[in-house]
């Protein structure tokens, strides 16, 4: 389902797992299906990381040891929802002002015998050149995407 308005981009899939399976590898197993092409960091990407808490962070370890925010976990509530600020602007820089960040909640949900996994990137008037991050995080490389190489790590684990 693709649907994307000035406030918020919607998408979501269906992955033949539980709730509990689905909301771990999304979380714990983030690095094993985040794309390594997908960092702002100067350095390669060596590892993409959520921090299992609310307060946690969210961010990625660079191949010389550096690291680079993302945002924070905002809600933590497994295996049914998880809550992310997003502090990158529209050029996927990171914007350390809290008050210009989006967030970005994933719920997991039974249906069938597997689970619907929704994604809600919403605020992008909040942030530095919201429109642009709302156009990138809407394309093809975007959480669509994204969603999609979720769904088949999580297939082949």
């Amino acid at each position: 389902m693709v649907q994307a308005t000035e406030a918020e981009v919607r998408r979501e899939i269906t992955v033949n797992a539980s709730p509990e399976r689905a909301f771990a590898f999304f979380t714990e197993r983030f690095d094993a299906w985040w794309p390594r092409s997908h960092h702002i960091g100067e350095a390669d990407m060596l590892q993409a990381v959520i921090e299992p808490r609310r307060g946690g962070r969210w961010y990625e370890r660079g191949a010389d040891g550096s690291e680079c925010d993302w945002g924070e976990v905002l809600a933590w509530d497994p295996p049914h929802r998880l809550l992310l600020s997003w502090q990158l602007d529209g050029e996927f820089a990171y914007d350390p002002d809290t008050a210009r960040a989006t967030e970005v909640e994933v719920t997991f949900t039974p249906a069938g015998g597997g689970t619907r996994v929704e994604l809600d990137h919403r605020g992008f008037e909040r942030a530095a050149m919201g429109d642009a991050l709302r156009r990138g995080v809407s394309a093809e490389g975007g959480w669509g995407g994204l969603l999609g190489l979720y769904a088949e790590a999580l297939g082949s684990s």
